[in-house]
């Protein structure tokens, strides 16, 4: 698998990336570690969590998963971070104390001593410049290598670069945005413009949550994610109308080429020139072993297809 360097700094990953979204409630933890196993055996390096992923159980999963592959074959980024609500359910961060109370509580619990890039999710209800100020204490202290952003809209993110520059004299190396065939086109001007500061672009959701695979072109599977509760509505929103015609569109290419749509559509957003790393979240290691199977370019007229299609 392909090693690329994130924008202009020295952080390298590889050009497809593991999420761990599921672990730990969906997806067994002996399956998991078997997972990072076989994509670090294929050559893949560049391995994400959230606090929040699996129900907060994720992180323990990785924990073991990584004792498993050696932590020196990976390259690991946090996402965000976690605060306990007074219903004693977690959810998503952006204040200082519980930046920094959850990056200390991941190291430990990954059993280890630094992330190699912590991404700062965006919370409208702090202040970017607190949100900012503790990516800052992460990465002067060394417990996080590389700093980047996730979630920000193209002039928040504009206003965190700048405030970073400003303040910290630090760049985040990354933007993690949703990018598929579905989503490129909300995306690309932030993403241009990231490129352009030297910044690298971690793809989110390639396949759309699924909706791209077509499993959903006829029936919602019983064991798909837009089946289950917790994760549904990372699907919901490209199950509409018009996604529903793009959809059609990438079934009817990846025929004619006698290729999968999951194959076609991971490698458009795998093959970007705008894109440093295609983020998947397998359930399972078979979808795993699926997704590594895409590999051949998409020829050229095909692709200016595609990028019609995406509104690019």
């Amino acid at each position: 698998m392909e090693i690329r360097q994130c924008g202009t700094s020295g952080l390298r990953v590889s050009a497809v990336g593991l999420g761990a979204l599921t672990w730990g409630r969906d997806t067994e933890a002996p399956e998991a570690c078997d997972m990072l196993a076989r994509f670090v055996e294929a050559g893949g390096t560049f391995v994400e969590v959230s606090p929040l992923d699996g129900d907060g159980r994720a992180l323990d999963v990785l924990g073991s998963a990584l004792a498993r592959v050696g932590r020196h074959r990976t390259v690991v980024a946090m996402r965000g971070a976690s605060r306990r609500l007074d219903s004693g359910s977690w959810t998503s961060s952006g204040a200082r104390g519980d930046m920094l109370r959850s990056l200390d509580d991941a190291l430990a619990r990954l059993d280890i001593d630094e992330v190699d890039l912590w991404l700062a999710s965006f919370d409208p209800a702090v202040p970017l410049e607190e949100t900012l100020g503790a990516l800052e204490a992460a990465h002067r202290s060394g417990r996080a290598h590389y700093i980047g952003l996730n979630g920000f809209g193209l002039w928040d993110a504009a206003r965190a670069i700048t405030l970073l520059d400003d303040v910290a004299d630090v760049r985040p190396a990354v933007v993690q945005v949703p990018y598929s065939l579905l989503t490129a086109k909300d995306s690309s001007e932030l993403v241009t413009r990231a490129r352009r500061l030297g910044m690298g672009v971690i793809a989110q959701s390639p396949l759309a949550g699924g909706v791209l695979t077509g499993k959903y072109r006829h029936s919602t599977p019983p064991d798909s994610r837009a089946a289950s509760p917790h994760l549904r509505a990372l699907v919901d929103p490209h199950l509409r109308s018009g996604p529903r015609a793009l959809v059609e569109g990438v079934a009817r290419a990846a025929e004619g080429l006698d290729r999968s749509a999951l194959d076609l559509a991971l490698s458009w957003v795998r093959d970007s020139s705008a894109v440093t790393s295609a983020l998947i979240g397998p359930r399972t290691l078979r979808q795993l072993e699926v997704n590594l199977e895409s590999g051949e370019a998409i020829p050229a007229p095909i692709r200016s297809v595609l990028d019609e299609i995406a509104g690019l």
